[in-house]
């Protein structure tokens, strides 16, 4: 009873569940690292969305003119640059 009042509180603040990211493997980290170098960005925490998509996730990289976070598709493209 008391779960299915939480999960219909958080429904109702317009929330969903929350999923973990999880850390990206070694191999993984020198592709983005490489794909990441190719627009003048370096460094930054890294992880891979749990969902489906495949999607890689970079926080507070350094890049020439600031600090960006970075999304990369599964085959290492970047596909968002926000402005930290």
């Amino acid at each position: 009873m008391m779960r299915a009042l939480a999960f219909s509180l958080m429904l109702a603040a317009g929330g969903t569940a929350a999923v973990a990211d999880k850390p990206v493997s070694p191999a993984d980290a020198e592709k983005i690292q490489a794909a990441l170098k190719a627009w003048g960005c370096s460094g930054g925490k890294m992880e891979q969305e749990t969902e489906a998509t495949g999607v890689y996730e970079v926080d507070d990289a350094r890049c020439h003119d600031g600090q960006y976070d970075i999304k990369l598709d599964k085959d290492f493209k970047v596909i968002v640059i926000t402005r930290d």
